[in-house]
Parts: C-alpha cells; structure tokens; sequence
C-alpha cells in the first residue's frame, strides 16, 4: 500500500495557497486527490483526511495514532507552557476535568441570563434604522461575555475596562498574517520595538499577565470576592491539581488564552453567519420567528436552548464554516491503514473538518444553506465536527454553542434587522476564522 498523494507542486506555492485561500485550495486538491492526500502544509508533509471513516481512525486509535502537546509548541508564546494544548497525558486530561464543571450544571445555568442581558445591552446601545457592522456588534457581545462570564468582572471595576482594551488588541494582532509567520518561524520572532509585529505582541502580551495576576491575586486574598461570583476564574483559583495541591498562578494563567479564543472568535463568526442566512433566506427566517414566537413570553434561557429549529440553524452555520476548519496535528506512533493508505511512524495526519462537512454523500447540495437538515437526521461525531475531535476537542464547546444560541434568540426576539446589502457575504481569512467580508452590514429596528 502506497502513501497518500498529493500536489506535486514546490513547498513554497502550496503554502502561498493555503495562506492566500486555504478552503478555496482545499476543495481543489481534494477533486483531484480524494479526500485523503499530502499537503506541504507549513513546509510540513501532513497527510489530511476528511471522511467519516478516516476520521474515526485517527481519533480513536490512540496507541497508534497520538496527539502530542509538542506538535503545537509553536502558539507556546500565546498559551503558556502550561497551556492545554501543549499539556500530555495526566497533566492534560486533569486540566480539561477541571474545566468541566464551569461549562456544565448550574453553572452554565447560571450564565444564561448574563448572556441574554449583555446582548441587550449591547443593541440598547445601538443606532436605529441606519446601517451598521453586526459583525462589530457580536464582537462587542462576546467580548462582553468573555469578561463577565470567564473572568467575572464587573462593569463597575476599573479592571474591567483595561481587559476590554488590552483583549481585542491582542486577539486581532494574533490573528494577523504576519503574526502567522511569526508563529510558524521562531526566527521571526524578534522584538525590534512596538512597531514590529513581535514586540507589539509581547507589549500586549505583558499587559495581559499583569492584568491577569492581578486578578487572581485579588481573589486569593479576598476570598469572599471568590465566594460572590460564578464565573470560571473563580472555579480555578480555588481548584487543585492532579496531585492534589492548588494550582499555581502560572497554571492558571496559561489555561486563560485559550478560554478567550474559546469564548470569543469560534462563536461570533458562526453567530454572524447564521443573522447572514436568516435574513438571506425568507423561509429559514418564517420557520425560526415562528418557533420563537410560540414561546410567547417565555425568556428562560434553558427553555430557548431546546428549540429544535434554532439548534438546527446553528449547526448548519457552524456546518458551512466550523470554528476549527482542520483539527489539531497528530502523529503516527507505528504502522496503521488508514482509508488504505499505510502510514509510517513519524507522519503527520490532520482532520480536514471543512471538507468533511462539505461531503455531498453526507450533507447533499453543501453549499446550501438548510437547518433541515438536521432535523431529518443525527450526524455521528466523525461526519459533524465543528470544534474538532478526540482528546483535543475544544472544552469551551458547550458554552460556545450556548452563547451562539441565546444570541441569536435574543436578537431575533427584540430586533427586526435587514440587511442592508443583499451583495452576498464571503468569507475572508482571519487567522484561522473566515467571518463574513462585508462586515455584515445590517439596518437594527426595535420590535418592542
């Protein structure tokens, strides 16, 4: 058995391509390759797979197939060393169970109203009948819910605000082309000042431990600021570690940039997508409206959670553009077949969650925006994958996908919005998102 092909192209035009147009380049290889190939992807042979049955290969035979921290030691200077991504074995799964009870319970419960709250606020604020960015809106919401919801600050408190200013700062520099570069190549990573890309990192970078030791300083101090709030900050200041004593400031720390990505880019591009197709299509519009509308004046966060409609609205959009489009890197630890391809000890292997969601034996016409789809049946965890899989599936998935809903239900519950351009949306490249292009330009009218 033979080694799965690919472009025969040179290293540095595959990687031009992925960088300039990564899901237009994917979708042609895979016509011309299958959907098992080699790619040159950042000047690393990786082999990408995208059906259902390679995709339960390489998450499930974990003896064979690993998924080593140090295979993701190039995001070190954004998560720590004691990030979860990097973290292995004990140490990693430790970590994601102590996350767990902040993103499930009564704590998620308890997140619900603050959600529906911040989005209100935030659209309070908002001019009437004129166009603007509600891509710039859900960026101001999720940030929003970021601070209060995982940090647990308050409006009222003077640190609050430094987070607003420092955390989309750091967000868009870190998702910027040429701190890709940077990421990818040490050698870039070079602080000539704040004018370079590497130095205006690092300045933002220290402004944000400050902030954030601070914060936990506070709360170990004063444990009864602990004992007020419900919030994940709180969950891990007085968490222990696996051998049983509290964890450090560092650990806690490094778990945070992580937690902000989590919490704030993977649910506003679907959340934007989704306000895109709603209004973009009359009959998906009719369908959510009605079901929101039968729940009269029903506005228990839990209860808008169940809807079978918006459920499937969300989905789709997380379908069309998931919040990971490939998964994290594995490698092969010793001789598997995989879609019956022999791979070797050493090779790289990657889901390719974009394409897997764009399989047309799986989801018929998948360019077609259709919540239905959903309702008619129950995808398995290898054909519907939008926050990855296996042991590096994203643990802020539950409140990503519950941040996602109750936004979309509050907005369409008080607001009648339109689009002010009927041009259609494309996705442009940021970082490893594509949110709408255009901004989503929408004209906001209040209902009541």
């Amino acid at each position: 058995m033979k080694h799965p092909d690919g472009p025969k192209t040179p290293t540095w035009r595959q990687t031009f391509h992925l960088v300039k147009d990564p899901l237009g380049y994917m979708e042609t290889v895979t016509q011309e390759y299958g959907d098992t190939f080699t790619l040159q992807f950042l000047f690393v042979p990786t082999v990408f797979v995208s059906n259902p049955q390679g995709m339960q290969q390489i998450f499930t035979n974990t003896k064979e197939i690993t998924a080593p921290g140090e295979l993701n030691q190039f995001v070190a200077p954004l998560v720590g060393d004691n990030g979860l991504l990097l973290l292995d074995g004990n140490r990693h799964k430790h970590r994601r169970k102590l996350l767990m009870p902040a993103f499930h319970g009564d704590r998620i419960r308890a997140y619900g109203q603050r959600i529906c709250d911040i989005t209100e606020k935030v659209m309070r604020q908002q001019p009437l009948g004129e166009p603007v960015s509600m891509l710039a809106i859900l960026d101001d919401i999720c940030l929003r819910i970021i601070l209060e919801v995982v940090f647990g600050l308050r409006e009222t408190e003077a640190r609050y605000e430094a987070f607003r200013k420092v955390i989309p700062a750091l967000l868009n520099l870190s998702l910027s082309p040429a701190m890709d570069f940077c990421f990818s190549f040490p050698l870039l990573q070079q602080d000539l000042g704040q004018w370079s890309p590497w130095g205006r990192f690092r300045h933002l970078m220290q402004q944000f431990d400050q902030l954030i030791y601070a914060e936990i300083a506070d709360r170990r101090q004063h444990p009864n600021l602990v004992d007020d709030r419900s919030d994940i900050l709180s969950e891990l200041v007085t968490a222990c570690d696996e051998t049983g004593k509290p964890m450090t400031d560092s650990e806690i720390r490094d778990l945070f940039p992580s937690l902000v990505f989590a919490g704030r880019k993977p649910p506003l591009r679907p959340i934007a997508w989704a306000l895109y197709w709603v209004h973009q299509l009359p009959d998906v519009r009719d369908n959510l409206l009605r079901e929101l509308s039968e729940q009269g004046n029903s506005t228990d966060p839990m209860q808008l959670l169940q809807l079978p409609y918006l459920t499937a609205v969300c989905n789709e959009a997380l379908r069309i553009y998931p919040t990971q489009t490939i998964t994290f890197p594995r490698r092969v630890e010793s001789p598997i077949e995989v879609n019956g391809y022999e791979l070797s000890p050493g090779t790289i292997v990657r889901g390719n969650i974009y394409l897997a969601h764009q399989r047309e034996d799986v989801y018929p016409n998948p360019k077609q925006f259709r919540p239905e789809r959903f309702l008619e049946r129950q995808f398995s965890s290898y054909e519907f994958l939008p926050f990855g899989g296996g042991a590096r599936r994203c643990p802020g998935e539950v409140l990503s996908i519950f941040e996602m809903k109750l936004t979309l239900a509050t907005l369409l519950s008080h607001y009648q919005l339109e689009l002010s351009d009927r041009q259609p949306e494309k996705p442009q490249r940021r970082g490893v998102t594509f949110p709408p292009g255009g901004g989503l330009k929408m004209v906001i009218d209040r209902l009541n």
